[in-house]
């Protein structure tokens, strides 16, 4: 079969990899999702008489086999029609079922269990009059064939998988920058509490943060609370994105004191709290321990260190408002994009029970900085979850959808770009509040105020002074006129 991976792993559509049996198959299947799947069924479609890889979609292997056959029609019909909206209907189907063993459970305990489910999948395709060209169970380490009998090249106790970076995809990969981010398992990780004795912390913290900010946020349009918490938000999720990117040069949690919450006014005030902005003291969930973590998780757990409780705890609710979240989703590029992307991964580890609903806007803005910095993979999972945590958030429903149809996220990029010009400009225009005080008179702190009438006021000799005109102080005239204003009275802005 031809390959062709440009679609999702980032090949040139010009480079081809011709993959020959069901080895070069299942060793394939990393690099066109980017990451090696864990317990999960994958429908690839095939296009042509060589058989080019296309559209794909992938879904958990539903615990109970009483979902299979519901879950194999609607698996076929999601490949089937999404394939037909792009204008090619695919002329084939690959099967995957990747499941590790459980305790004491063989590889081969493994096919035969997922044996109905394959046979239901390939009755569904084969409905839709789409052949399926192979069907593959990946685990412990092997990979079983259900299509091909013959003994010789796919035995029944299973074959083992190719060394990583042996195959001819690896290389094409390597040669391409390709990289494939671990497993499914270790990225959803990345995105989901980790438990612990840090949660209940969280989950305190939550809690106070809940009391305040939520009422505010659900006033109605004429209260000022919503406003408030949204720039308070958006403050403090900046200050963060600074600390993440020069985490050396901002003063340490513990060390850091204010008398204000993580949000300033707005937020649970606590003596050990700090200002909007601000790192606080509150101390941070999981401390780095070095020399004991390494790659993803040494990250994960350093970011964690960069962001208290209560900070997590406000913007985890701040989040919550719509205008806020959508604000947020412009740092999408650059030195921001990056940094969002640490921050979300961050927000949505602290949606611990009962606030995994929450966690449904951190996950989302994850899947969209992912998607706009050309991260698919995590793109996709992120979005999942998302998902998974509310399955009616319509922003993660629509970006799921484009991501998975192959859309440019560029579009909207343009989008968010043009709303943050237009909000620029018109703050801009908006005349500053000290061009719009009245001027006053101005006078030495503890200078007595002599009582005058309107209108006759003297210098102390007797001499009348100019209307208007304060004795020590220039003309109190109105903004942008040459007109001084009349009786002088102090704290008059109508001149009356």
């Amino acid at each position: 079969m031809n390959a062709n991976h440009h679609e999702s792993s980032g090949l040139s559509r010009t480079q081809q990899i011709t993959l020959r049996g069901p080895a070069e198959l299942a060793d394939a299947l990393p690099f066109v999702l980017g990451f090696h799947p864990t317990d999960s069924v994958v429908l690839v479609a095939l296009h042509g008489e060589r058989g080019r890889f296309g559209g794909r979609v992938r879904l958990g292997i539903p615990r109970s086999p009483r979902e299979w056959a519901s879950t194999a029609d609607h698996l076929a019909e999601c490949l089937v029609e999404g394939g037909s909206r792009s204008g090619t209907r695919p002329d084939g189907i690959v099967v995957f079922l990747c499941q590790d063993p459980a305790p004491g459970e063989t590889g081969r305990r493994v096919m035969e269990r997922l044996r109905p489910f394959a046979q239901r999948l390939r009755t569904a395709c084969g409905a839709l009059d789409i052949p399926v060209c192979e069907a593959l169970c990946i685990t412990d380490g092997l990979y079983f064939s259900y299509c091909c009998p013959d003994q010789r090249c796919c035995p029944p106790d299973g074959t083992p998988l190719a060394l990583n970076g042996t195959s001819v995809m690896a290389a094409a990969a390597a040669y391409a920058g390709v990289q494939v981010r671990g497993s499914l398992r270790d990225m959803e990780a990345r995105l989901k509490p980790r438990g612990g004795p840090g949660d209940e912390e969280q989950r305190a913290a939550l809690d106070t943060a809940a009391a305040s900010i939520v009422p505010r946020i659900l006033e109605g349009a004429e209260g000022k609370g919503r406003e408030e918490v949204r720039e308070a938000t958006l403050r403090l999720a900046r200050g963060i994105l600074r600390r993440f990117v020069s985490p050396k040069s901002t003063q340490s949690p513990k060390n850091q004191k204010s008398p204000q919450g993580p949000m300033g006014a707005l937020g649970p005030k606590s003596p050990q709290a700090g200002a909007a902005g601000a790192l606080s003291t509150a101390s941070p969930v999981r401390p780095i321990v070095p020399g004991r973590q390494t790659g993803a998780v040494a990250d994960d757990a350093a970011d964690d260190a960069l962001i208290t409780t209560d900070e997590a705890a406000a913007l985890v609710l701040g989040l919550q408002d719509r205008v806020t979240r959508d604000r947020a989703a412009e740092w999408m590029e650059g030195w921001e994009g990056t940094a969002a992307l640490r921050l979300w991964r961050v927000l949505a580890r602290r949606c611990v029970t009962p606030y995994q609903e929450h966690a449904a806007a951190p996950l989302t803005l994850a899947g969209w900085t992912a998607w706009s910095l050309g991260d698919e993979p995590t793109a996709r999972v992120a979005l999942g979850l998302a998902l998974d945590a509310d399955p009616e958030y319509v922003f993660a429903r629509l970006l799921h959808q484009a991501c998975n149809e192959g859309l440019d996220p560029e579009s909207l990029r343009s989008c968010l770009r043009s709303e943050r010009d237009a909000r620029a400009a018109s703050e801009q225009e908006v005349p500053s509040p000290s061009r719009r005080v009245r001027m006053r008179a101005t006078r030495r702190p503890g200078t007595p105020q002599a009582l005058r009438k309107p209108g006759r006021q003297t210098d102390g000799s007797g001499r009348r002074t100019t209307a208007g005109v304060r004795p020590g102080g220039p003309a109190a005239t109105r903004p942008g006129s040459g007109t001084p204003r009349h009786g002088g009275q102090r704290g008059s802005r109508s001149g009356r």
